[in-house]
């Protein structure tokens, strides 16, 4: 009996190995691989002859002020984003965790509606509506109005960057209110709070790790954008990500490019590891 509950282990053990052999290629193929390849352009540069050789000129490089403007301007755009999600995001999901059920589900369904379609089209959506002759100037014009503005700034560009990633701020904000059991609410109206001392006190502690999981989720791909900053800012807010695609398509610079690319992998593991951090004392882990 024992021989054979430690064969079927063994098989077991086996078949879980097995399962787990397709994953292990796929990311040695396409995560571990790319990741390698980065490394290397970036710690090498090439000589007259062609021939690649170890260097740090790429890094050193980008302490120069045509890199340093680009990475402060794309950590403040992607603070400010986040930021204004937060602040749009925390009472909305706290009104849907409110909602009833079946009306939770409608409501979700049109929060992510918008993600169902590509970025390109929504881009060019908002760019649509704030253009020269689009529908806010067209209904300025309407009423007597001069027109504004509305693209080609920095506004726009975070404007953008909410409306892109506002969803990914409301999911884990809703998720985790809407597991806080209601008998903490009941307990501290008992105890004589009202409802904004039930917020503070007993809400928002509880819902710290949601915050903390959508400000990742925001933060890292607003500071990685590229076609929303081109797009919304006609060009003129070069961020991180415009800076890596020209490297590439344009300038051919395969090793700067990579060392942009290095640079912001290390940038958002940093995030991810504060994050991480305020997520274990919060009772949760991030990733």
């Amino acid at each position: 009996m024992v021989i054979q509950k430690e064969k079927m282990n063994k098989k077991r053990s086996f078949l879980r190995t097995a399962a787990a052999y397709p994953h292990m290629v796929w990311s040695a193929l396409f995560i571990v691989a790319p990741l390698i390849f980065v490394l290397y352009y970036a710690l090498t540069t090439e000589d007259a002859n062609g021939n690649f050789q170890f260097s740090w000129s790429n890094i050193t490089a980008l302490a120069g002020e045509n890199y340093l403007p680009v990475f402060f301007r794309s950590i403040c755009f992607a603070i400010v984003a986040t930021a204004i999600c937060l602040l749009l995001a925390y009472p909305l999901a706290y009104f849907l965790s409110k909602c009833k059920v079946s009306s939770q589900r409608m409501l979700i369904m049109l929060v992510m509606l918008p993600m169902w379609m590509n970025l390109l089209i929504r881009t060019y959506s908002w760019m649509n509506i704030l253009e020269t002759n689009g529908l806010i100037n067209n209904l300025l014009t309407t009423l007597g109005l001069p027109n504004a503005k509305l693209l080609g700034n920095g506004a726009a560009v975070v404007l953008g960057m909410v409306y892109n990633f506002l969803p990914y701020m409301i999911m884990p904000i809703y998720t985790v209110m809407s597991k806080i059991d209601p008998r903490y609410l009941e307990a501290a109206a008992d105890l004589g709070c009202n409802g904004r001392q039930t917020m503070l006190r007993v809400v928002f502690p509880l819902s710290v790790s949601g915050i903390i999981s959508g400000i990742t989720m925001v933060f890292v791909p607003s500071v990685s954008t590229f076609y929303i900053s081109q797009k919304m800012g006609n060009g003129r807010f070069e961020m991180i990500g415009d800076t890596i695609e020209r490297q590439f398509m344009s300038n051919y610079d395969y090793h700067m490019g990579a060392t942009l690319s290095l640079v912001l992998m290390v940038l958002i593991i940093i995030c991810l590891a504060v994050m991480n951090r305020f997520g274990e004392e919060d009772g949760g882990v991030l990733v």
